[in-house]
């Protein structure tokens, strides 16, 4: 199998473990690989008691610690892609940027990363 299909299915996994932590975990998932046009992608919207939650997720199988893919220009994309969101979706309420990573199986949920 070809590299980048490899790591579209792993990614595609780790997003299915991700929703189902955060189903666990109470939270109702609203959209999956929402796409703001120009600005990117949106790997989880999900609500949880009244709150709004843009969340990215990062995975890797190698020995690099995924956290660190989440860049300074990715955080800009996932926040500006929400704010697009929230306008496209007509909405204004409490919302956070949130980023889960996923290290050979195990989550870490990060809620409020733009603080």
């Amino acid at each position: 199998m070809q590299k980048s299909k490899m790591n579209t299915l792993i990614g595609s996994q780790n997003e299915t473990l991700a929703v189902a932590f955060l189903e666990a975990e109470g939270f109702t998932i609203v959209e999956q690989n929402y796409y703001a046009r120009k600005l990117g992608e949106i790997d989880i919207v999900a609500m949880y008691e009244d709150v709004l939650h843009f969340i990215e997720v990062k995975s890797s199988e190698a020995d690099f610690d995924p956290i660190y893919n989440f860049t300074r220009a990715k955080q800009r994309k996932v926040i500006n892609s929400a704010y697009y969101y929230m306008k496209a979706k007509n909405l204004d309420m409490v919302f956070s940027i949130d980023l889960i990573v996923v290290r050979s199986g195990e989550i870490e949920f990060l809620e409020n990363v733009t603080l």
